[in-house]
């Protein structure tokens, strides 16, 4: 089992990173480099979280062996008794050999510190080019990302030359590195404490408000009225960059040599506009090379690129809208069934989404009703509870995980507590779920945050490549400093404890913080106080409301704004619920009808196939006959019209002869 544990949480957490990329992007649709880029930036910051109890669990073990190596002592199969007080010390079952876990976490935080600053910084500029070579889009993105990469090497550059011109210093390329680990730690544990105290505040919040039926349909009203207004102006903003690209495709025309560039666009536009612009295209027309009203390559590049942004804004709107209807109509089923007498929920709509006949047998109408009209609200309200019981046990620590005498962290007394008697499995469940509540608090935030339309992580594969290798590199950026902030929570950082024990495989790639003793005695201690401020302005939202006064409305309770806009929501849910009444309508008359005179249109459509065989037949047997007796007829039918069309006089189509109100000729005549 030593190396089996290790394997398994590795398989695990990269089909858990998949699954997630699968809901958020788009697997057809988008370059197959962002999604391994992404996949690989998720996969990794998973892991890290994931093996990290491991890691901890295998340094007590070996602490107990060093302390053992160090006394008196004899060994016994899998455990090591200590001579002085006959304590056991027994081996993990997931004990991980030396050697491999330095060589792991090396491994992958150098991989994710090259994601993050260097490849997916690179791949953003490339995805969000509008260029049709790749040569084209490589170009632009090393444009753009010269004065990113220029900045960090300048302020590198400037501290290198201070450290060779001041003589108290004789840093080593051990030393830079760590130097290096604590900048990238610095800039992330900034941005860590920001997150963290809104997600410790909202998360909670959320699940409580989760529970009212009413909050819930307010906000989904707030929601549909704020949704149609960004799908208007999605469709307004899509049919202008349409009609611009029109113009472009009536004035290149097929010899032009830029055509090539033209068709690329036209590729990237919905199905309806190419069929629209195709009939009106006159591509037998050849362009003249004197006129000098064409686009350049550059405005087409620009096009480009605004017909990419505008197409997936469109269709992310349109899937949106659908979803928030569903959730609506859903919504005040519950409503209404909660006053059910028979106790069985009962849908306005039937699913569009084909049914799981086996989760159709277990959740019963019965089962559903008491699920959400009884149990849900409750199990919401409970699970905010404990929710809530971890963010003050996370905010305390916060501010007291610095004092070592007495131990004030409640995380680092559960974890001495249990590494007094080795309860190896109570250690890595301890570990593991106050890690995995930290990241769930920093993580979910990078899901919710939304920086306008430049950044945004929509589900049901609606989000597009530039906010997904973004979202990789905020992952980056934030998992190495949040296990580090996890490890002094639990006194293992040496740095924290201030106690010379073996360190963790994941705190020895860091190297000593040390070196820059301003900010291991400074930064790293007293910064994630701040968290504390940040939970109580998140309580009293008043980040939200600094937004609602920015003029960026946002659903508060208390506000005239979102009175109005959760009236207007609700008139478009009711207008919407209407139409889909009457399609269903329309389609249950079409199949009571068919039901009803199925049998009797089969028999008239075989009687008129019958007839038109018949028909056939007869039409051929005639076509098989010979033609001479007739052939004198057909010709002189042929010169009688020859004539006709000769002696037709020529019409004047003068302006004074035709006259197309008929009010003057009924006169006239």
């Amino acid at each position: 089992m030593s190396g089996a544990a290790l394997g398994l949480e590795i398989v695990f957490v990269f089909f858990l990173a998949l699954f997630l990329l699968h809901r958020y992007g788009d697997f057809k649709k988008q370059h197959r480099l962002v999604i391994i880029a992404t996949l690989l930036a998720w996969y990794l910051c998973f892991l890290i979280v994931f093996i990290l109890p491991l890691d901890v669990s295998t340094t007590i073990y070996n602490r107990c062996k060093l302390a053992v190596n160090s006394s008196p002592a004899e060994s016994n199969g899998s455990y090591v008794t200590l001579a002085p007080s006959n304590q056991k010390c027994f081996k993990p079952w997931s004990y991980i050999p030396n050697g491999i876990m330095p060589i792991f976490w090396r491994v992958v935080y150098w991989t994710s510190q090259f994601l993050t600053w260097i490849l997916l910084p690179f791949m953003q500029s490339y995805a969000r080019s509008g260029g049709f070579s790749i040569t084209g889009k490589i170009k632009t993105a090393l444009i753009e990302n010269a004065i990113y990469y220029g900045t960090y090497l300048l302020i590198f550059g400037a501290f290198l030359i201070y450290v060779a011109v001041n003589p108290n210093f004789n840093l080593q390329w051990n030393q830079l590195q760590t130097i290096g680990i604590a900048a990238a730690n610095t800039w992330g544990l900034f941005l860590l404490v920001l997150l963290l105290g809104y997600g410790l505040v909202e998360i909670p919040r959320s699940h409580w408000n989760g529970a009212k039926r009413g909050y819930l349909l307010m906000k989904t009203y707030f929601k549909a009225a704020k949704l149609m207004t960004e799908k208007a102006d999605a469709e307004e903003n899509l049919e202008d960059i349409m009609e611009e690209v029109r113009k472009v495709s009536e004035s290149i025309k097929y010899n032009h040599p830029l055509r090539k560039c033209v068709d690329t666009i036209l590729k990237k536009c919905p199905t309806e506009y190419q069929e629209r612009m195709g009939r009106n295209m006159d591509d037998y027309e050849d362009f003249d090379e004197r006129q000098n009203s064409y686009p350049s390559e550059k405005s087409l590049v620009k096009l480009h690129k605004q017909v990419i942004y505008s197409v997936q804004r469109h269709r992310r709107t349109q899937v949106q809208w659908e979803i928030l209807l569903e959730q609506a109509f859903y919504l005040e089923d519950v409503a209404k069934n909660e006053t059910s007498a028979t106790r069985q929920f009962v849908h306005t709509f039937r699913s569009r989404e084909p049914e799981n006949k086996i989760l159709q047998y277990f959740y019963t109408p019965t089962v559903e009703w008491y699920w959400e009209c009884l149990l849900r609200p409750w199990f919401y309200r409970v699970l905010a509870v404990v929710l809530a019981t971890f963010s003050v046990i996370v905010v305390w620590s916060e501010c007291t995980f610095f004092s070592t005498k007495p131990v004030l962290s409640l995380f680092a007394v559960f974890i001495q507590l249990a590494e007094k008697t080795y309860n190896y499995i109570y250690i890595e469940m301890a570990c593991f779920l106050t890690i995995f509540f930290l990241s769930i608090c920093v993580y979910s935030t990078v899901f919710r945050i939304r920086v306008f339309n430049y950044y945004y992580l929509a589900s049901h594969h609606q989000t597009d490549a530039y906010s997904l290798l973004f979202s990789g590199m905020l992952f980056c950026r934030l998992t190495p400093p949040l296990c580090l902030n996890f490890l002094g929570l639990t006194h293992m950082d040496a740095t924290i404890s201030h106690k010379n024990t073996q360190p963790t495989a994941y705190t020895s790639i860091m190297g000593s913080m040390r070196v820059l003793s301003f900010i291991a005695d400074g930064f790293y201690i007293y910064y994630p106080m701040l968290v504390v401020i940040l939970c109580i302005a998140t309580y009293f939202s008043l980040g939200t409301r600094c937004l609602n006064l920015l003029g960026f409305q946002q659903f508060m309770g208390d506000s005239e704004m979102t009175s109005d806009l959760i009236d207007e929501g609700k008139e478009l849910i009711r207008r919407e619920k209407r139409n889909r009444q009457r399609q269903e309508e329309g389609e249950n008359r079409r199949r009571e009808w068919k039901e009803r005179y199925g049998n009797r249109d089969d028999s008239t459509r075989n009687r008129v196939v019958h007839a038109d065989q018949k028909e056939s037949s007869f039409s051929e047997t005639s076509a098989n006959r010979p033609l001479s007796k007739y052939t004198r007829s057909n010709g002189r039918t042929e010169r009688d019209r020859i004539e006709l069309l000769q002696d037709a006089e020529p019409l004047d189509f003068n302006a004074d002869a035709i006259n197309d109100d008929p009010l003057e000729l009924d006169s006239g005549r």
